[in-house]
């Protein structure tokens, strides 16, 4: 079971239920419509939201409505070509300033992970039952299980490197995970990432949006020069296995519609709100 972080995981489960409370009673829900559907006190579920999203609840409700993503795109959209110079170096990027990256070469890729040690445990995160795992280099995946279960997620997460040996030690991955997720605010995140040549093109590039913008699936294809294979760059976000680090979940569709989210769209919405209200706060 998650170890970490306890009162974040209780908070993301209240998190969750007021995104379908918002939902089915509309983006102009009191506060008091909110915490009574909830079985809450007003002050006591004020509380809880404040805490896990850094804003009221009133002034959340607005990124949790299912029509934020179609103004995110309008408002927020971000061109990758740009962004290295206006998002990289700036304060508005979440991870910008401690996350580093080195990827696994194509023909060790190819082995499946063979001869590769993996370590792996569970955590609480802001967004519900994480599991983390990581090789001696870094981080090779995040995977949030509120949606999916826990044992789905682990059989998902572990069977992309089928040859590997799995060492489960939380505690050899807790320095990397507390940075990840703002526990410890100093030293960096590394991050190694094992995909395929094209995966890995994605993911880079996914890396150069900042936090609390979003750009599109359409927009990822053009920046890694292969301005027709969208579909492929959809399969390629989706297999993306360090959720949030590498931030799948700023990728949407030119509709404005929110896409696909490998461990849920309710998680998806959540981060997106997350950030959102971290950047405006």
């Amino acid at each position: 079971m998650p170890e970490d972080l306890p009162q974040e995981g209780y908070h993301f489960q209240v998190m969750r239920r007021a995104i379908e409370m918002i939902d089915g009673m509309g983006e102009h829900a009191t506060l008091d419509e909110l915490a009574s559907a909830m079985g809450m006190s007003p002050a006591h579920f004020q509380r809880i939201f404040t805490r896990w999203a850094g804003v009221s609840p009133k002034r959340f409700q607005q990124y949790l409505t299912l029509g934020y993503a179609k103004a995110l795109l309008s408002e927020r959209f971000t061109t990758l070509q740009t962004a290295h110079a206006t998002g990289l170096s700036g304060s508005g990027r979440l991870h910008d300033l401690f996350l580093r990256w080195e990827a696994m070469s194509p023909g060790d890729y190819a082995k499946g992970g063979a001869g590769l040690t993996i370590f792996w445990g569970w955590f609480e995160s802001p967004f519900g039952p994480a599991l983390v795992t990581g090789t001696a280099k870094g981080i090779c995946g995040i995977a949030f299980a509120s949606e999916s279960g826990e044992e789905a997620a682990f059989e998902d997460l572990l069977s992309r490197w089928p040859k590997a040996d799995f060492v489960e030690d939380p505690m050899f991955l807790r320095p990397w995970v507390h940075r990840a997720f703002g526990v410890q605010q100093d030293g960096e995140v590394p991050l190694f990432l094992i995909g395929s040549p094209m995966q890995l093109k994605v993911w880079e590039a996914l890396m150069r949006i900042p936090s609390g913008h979003v750009t599109s699936y359409s927009e990822l294809a053009n920046n890694i020069g292969k301005p027709k294979a969208v579909r492929a760059v959809g399969t390629a976000v989706g297999r993306n296995p360090i959720s949030f680090l590498i931030p799948c979940h700023r990728a949407l569709r030119k509709s404005g519609g929110l896409g696909g989210y490998h461990w849920g769209l309710p998680v998806k919405r959540a981060i997106l709100a997350w950030e959102a209200a971290r950047v405006e706060a």
